[in-house]
């Protein structure tokens, strides 16, 4: 049970939680995709090639994914209300580093620096609100927080093209400096401290998964550049994979391992995840070319590729709602499945339409069968998370499967951009849709893959009901 400060809490101190943690959750998701628009005129301005665009948009996920469990055993350890502030204080410096940039080297430092602010940010926006607010407002309290988030997911691409188009791209990183130091003294002052019940650190996990997912992800994407089997993308491959078989062993034995592989036992928990996996990849990968296929092959200003992407990333703030209510009727497990599989078949439509002389019309349809795909994965998924393990084990699942989710999300840009190098590039128009066409239906193949894995989940109604403190605190939002 988490554990809270004995003395009373600050009056208002519900009101301020949940509009400090909304705010919080919010930046912090925004910057998933609110880059994905302005990579083109990043690109422009700052030079560099298609591996250099990867890591901005990588650096942020992956430091983000392997760092998100540990920053929630960190505000265990040290409180969490001080490390939310020194995590708004990490993500808010970063975010003027990037936006300061001269060139890509520095901001990818910076990005990745946002990440490691994310993601102690994040887990504990969730653990502060718990704190804060009584348990019977508390399902409104995480309905206006998802919706924060919710809402950052849905409108990054528009936001990030807004301000590139009207201001530039440095914006999408300054917008959140005055958030951030408003953020921080208003939580010093406005929330309770409080500690979880096991103040360990996993340093030696968190070492052995960053080390492993680092090396996969820099020989993808250093493979066309330096050949798939040059002595770097080779021994990134085996420094990755070793790295990662370690951190598997490590974590059967450790005595507060940040990922308990006893989860994995639970054989709907290993296919959720796993489906998770392949379904960020797909759909990460796919995001991050199709962006900069509206603008540089469809010739559309960066707020009109932000728009056009509306009926993909807002979808799911229409469908996600219907798709939990039909899955609490028939069980989460078909609902994903028939997510996925429309997924798939959205980045499909997307593989034919896409051409070097299109109309925004023929690729709608696209749009919208994935944007209700997703919608249709994200809610029941995560319902399916928690009924697969018992109540004190909720947080920690639900952490895991954020993170495994935003690992896809870096594993899906650096293997689809891989596809897209090696057949096209950015010489032309048609250069450029030849590169597309594989990458996406690589990236159909893997959400389709992750729709198979989805069946093998048992057909039964999703247990538990409402989620519990213990999960609330441990279920940051991805992308």
């Amino acid at each position: 049970m988490t554990e809270h400060r004995k003395h009373p809490a600050r009056s208002g101190s519900a009101a301020w939680a949940v509009a400090i943690t909304s705010v919080a959750g919010f930046v912090t998701a925004l910057d998933n995709l609110i880059v994905t628009t302005a990579l083109p005129s990043i690109r422009k301005d700052l030079g560099g090639g298609l591996e250099d665009l990867e890591w901005t948009v990588s650096a942020y996920t992956l430091t983000f994914a392997v760092l998100l469990m540990f920053g929630a055993s960190l505000g265990d350890r040290f409180g969490r209300r001080r490390m939310f502030a020194l995590g708004l204080a990490i993500f808010t410096t970063a975010s003027a580093g990037a936006a300061l940039a001269p060139g890509m080297a520095e901001l990818i430092a910076a990005r990745a620096a946002q990440g490691v602010g994310a993601a102690i940010v994040t887990p504990l926006t969730l653990t502060l609100l718990s704190a804060a607010v009584p348990a019977e407002r508390r399902g409104a309290a995480f309905g206006i927080w998802g919706a924060a988030s919710g809402i950052a997911v849905a409108t990054g691409p528009l936001i990030g093209g807004t301000l590139t188009e009207h201001l530039s791209w440095q914006w999408i990183f300054w917008v959140n400096v005055p958030i951030g130091l408003a953020l921080i003294p208003l939580a010093l002052l406005r929330l309770d401290e409080s500690h979880g019940p096991h103040p360990s650190l996993d340093l030696p996990g968190t070492v052995l998964a960053s080390g492993g997912l680092f090396g996969i992800v820099y020989a993808l994407v250093r493979g066309n550049a330096d050949g798939w089997t040059s002595t770097p993308v080779l021994g990134g491959f085996f420094a990755g994979a070793a790295l990662l078989i370690g951190f598997v062993l490590y974590e059967l034995r450790a005595k507060h391992p940040m990922l308990p592989m006893r989860l994995f036992r639970h054989r709907s928990f290993s296919a959720i995840n796993a489906a998770s996996l392949l379904m960020f990849l797909g759909m990460f990968g796919s995001i991050f070319l199709l962006s900069q296929y509206l603008q540089t092959v469809g010739g559309y200003s960066p707020m009109e590729a932000g728009v056009r992407m509306l009926p993909w990333t807002a979808m799911p703030m229409i469908a996600g709602p219907l798709a939990g209510v039909l899955s609490d009727r028939i069980g989460g497990a078909p609902v994903v499945t028939v997510g996925m599989a429309l997924n798939a078949v959205g980045l499909g439509l997307w593989a034919l339409a896409v051409d070097a002389q299109v109309s925004y019309t023929s690729l709608l349809p696209a749009l919208i069968v994935c944007g209700i795909g997703m919608g249709m994965f994200f809610a029941p998924s995560a319902n399916l998370v928690m009924s697969t393990v018992r109540p004190e084990e909720q947080g920690i699942a639900s952490g895991a499967n954020n993170a495994i989710r935003e690992v896809g999300g870096a594993i899906g840009v650096a293997s689809l951009a891989a596809v897209f190098s090696s057949q096209g590039g950015y010489g032309a128009p048609s250069m450029f849709v030849d590169g597309l066409r594989p990458a996406l239906w690589v990236g159909a193949g893997a959400v389709a893959l992750a729709a198979a894995l989805a069946l093998m989940m048992p057909r039964q109604r999703n247990a538990g009901g409402p989620v519990s403190e213990e999960a609330a605190a441990g279920a940051p939002a991805g992308v």
